[in-house]
């Protein structure tokens, strides 16, 4: 019989300390989404910084592709609600954009100055603003607390109108944080301030989906136990629940790297994400 149990809840979360060279990260990121944004910039197809509310971080970018979008996906980035912002991930358009469909990537305001519940907020007005600038079916896609924050999304609780969610076609968890409770025993927690009305009313894993909800929970198969746990959990859940689910480990990938995917449009992962297209 084997027995399980967590003693350090900070290592059983921390990334960059159990990847080898994953200091490299973020920074890796940084040349390649600003190659990308530089590009379609110049070619007409980038729309930066654009509004969707009143704060600071409330910006998001917009790429397009060569013709009428076929749709939207909008990716939301992780870093722990703490870190980060939308200029590290632009490269990661590329797959879906070159697959016909328009990609907007928004910040949102980071703990402390701001609750987990009012990201979650700010991300519905992203997607709600993205989605009256692009017509047709909408995919929805974020890595670590952006995987947290997407799959909330689809919930009967979500801060969206119902011709929104509506139009939700998809939605792909990358290395998500389903369920909020483990993050209150981290050190990180000191900024973040989860308490556990805040965890059971935020945590996907703990709601239900909406009706017809469809996810994939994506993670890579060298990650952290924690995360290979917390993917395969909402995707158990919500098939009790009437979602159509998946739950895929990416072999060879780690919490960094499992996103790299995105940016090729022949890749399983956006192939997943835009449903075979």
């Amino acid at each position: 019989m084997l027995e399980h149990r967590i003693s350090d809840w900070d290592d059983a979360y921390a990334n960059g300390s159990n990847i080898a060279r994953g200091d490299r990260w973020p920074e890796a990121w940084v040349k390649p989404a600003e190659a990308f944004r530089n590009a379609l910039l110049s070619a007409g197809r980038a729309k930066l910084d654009l509004a969707y509310g009143d704060r600071p971080r409330n910006r998001m970018d917009l790429f397009l592709p060569d013709g009428s979008p076929k749709g939207l996906v909008v990716f939301v980035h992780g870093g722990y609600w703490l870190q980060l912002d939308k200029s590290f991930w632009s490269h990661l358009a590329a797959g879906a954009v070159e697959r016909g469909y328009a990609v907007a990537m928004p910040s949102y305001t980071l703990c402390p100055k701001i609750r987990i519940a009012g990201i979650v907020e700010e991300v519905a007005a992203a997607i709600s603003e993205a989605s009256k600038r692009v017509e047709g079916p909408l995919m929805l896609t974020g890595h670590s607390a952006g995987g947290h924050l997407v799959s909330r999304m689809i919930t009967t609780t979500a801060p969206l109108s119902p011709d929104v969610q509506g139009r939700i076609r998809n939605v792909v968890s990358i290395s998500g944080v389903h369920d909020l409770r483990p993050i209150m025993s981290t050190a990180m927690n000191e900024k973040l301030a989860i308490d556990e009305a805040e965890a059971l009313s935020q945590s996907p894993a703990l709601l239900r989906p909406m009706p017809d909800a469809r996810i994939t929970c994506w993670v890579g198969g060298g990650e952290r136990a924690e995360f290979l746990r917390q993917n395969a959990l909402l995707a158990n859940i919500w098939t009790g629940l009437a979602a159509t689910t998946a739950a895929v480990a990416e072999p060879d990938r780690h919490h960094f790297n499992v996103v790299d995917g995105l940016a090729d449009a022949k890749h399983p992962l956006v192939r997943t994400l835009l449903l075979g297209v």
